[in-house]
């Protein structure tokens, strides 16, 4: 994420990179031939140019030229760092989850505000184009009003990542992967009442689940995702929204290591009308990336990187696995 990043920050005007930061010495010196993922370019080598370049990063958040911190660190670290940057003076943006558990969430949102600064948090779905066209529609109530949804994100086992399955680390499917779409339904349906899931466990985090979202005024919203161990579908996500007037649908995986579009964002409107919308071809880390500089320059916080949104949809994501486990319906 940390080469995601860097790379979408090219694009963003009004922005540079001053600095990074990262233990590895052939990273620091630009060869990032050893990163990789399960999505963007391969690893390459990068010419940092007047990039400065920090072994250890509280260095980094010592450097007075910084403005905003990036942090692109492991989970499990991101309330460290975003609380000694907070204390240091600096904006700062966490790559998603905001942490692994709430407490730590909150403590970090509170940090920001004493310290008069923006806690950003990167989730980056409310920038693909099919979402920023779901969320737009839904508030312009071009179609009437939010009746409800269904929302899908499957992953193959990703044995690659280290750690994924521990609670203490990367989080699991629900913290590391859902929390996605629940931070989505929370930003275009606000927070549920209660919820109740299914699903199995892997140790001691959910595999696997499906979820349905309770709400005071009777939207139907539901959720599946997580883990299944065919190989042969890398990654799939999908929507069905549903307004008064209209149906979005949209899905789209990976399988086979290529990318197929199952169904291209397609709106069925009133009266048999079937429309497919032009969504051009985006960047979505850089449009990310541009709000976060945004929000910066104009000294307010985003509504769609809020520090609390970003909070209240990892409370969403520890909630499903308290009903999964105990099999009750959860208030929240």
């Amino acid at each position: 994420m940390g080469m995601i990043h860097y790379l979408a920050w090219q694009k963003v005007r009004g922005a540079r990179v001053a600095a990074i930061s990262t233990r590895d010495a052939k990273k620091l010196a630009g060869d990032w031939r050893g990163i990789q993922g399960n999505f963007g370019p391969p690893g390459t080598v990068m010419e940092l140019g007047n990039v400065a370049t920090y072994a250890e990063w509280e260095d980094l958040l010592a450097d007075p030229s910084i403005d905003l911190v990036d942090v692109c660190l492991p989970p499990a670290m991101h309330p460290q760092v975003a609380l000694v940057a907070a204390k240091a003076g600096k904006h700062v943006l966490v790559e998603k989850p905001i942490a692994l558990v709430p407490a730590d969430a909150r403590k970090m949102v509170q940090a920001a505000q004493r310290a008069g600064k923006l806690l950003l948090i990167a989730h980056v779905l409310p920038f693909f184009p099919e979402y920023a066209y779901a969320r737009k529609l839904i508030e312009s109530g071009k179609y009437g009003k939010l009746l409800g949804g269904n929302f899908k994100r499957i992953i193959s086992d990703p044995s690659w990542i280290k750690d994924f399955f521990d609670p203490e680390s990367i989080g699991g499917p629900l913290v590391d992967l859902h929390i996605h779409d629940a931070h989505f339904i929370r930003l275009v349906c606000g927070m549920p009442k209660a919820l109740f899931s299914t699903g199995r466990m892997r140790g001691d985090v959910v595999e696997l689940f499906n979820t349905q979202f309770l709400f005071d005024n009777n939207l139907a919203v539901a959720a599946s995702g997580g883990v299944v161990r065919q190989q042969g579908r890398s990654f799939t996500h999908a929507f069905e929204i549903y307004l008064e007037q209209a149906t979005l649908l949209y899905d789209s995986a990976v399988i086979g290591g290529q990318p197929v579009a199952n169904m291209p964002l397609t709106v069925l409107g009133p009266k048999g009308k079937v429309l497919r919308p032009d969504l051009g071809d985006v960047d979505a880390f850089a449009l990310e990336l541009s709000e976060a500089a945004r929000a910066v320059r104009a000294g307010q916080p985003s509504p769609l990187l809020a520090g609390q949104l970003a909070c209240d949809a990892l409370v969403l994501c520890h909630k499903q696995t308290q009903s999964v486990r105990s099999g009750k319906l959860v208030t929240v």
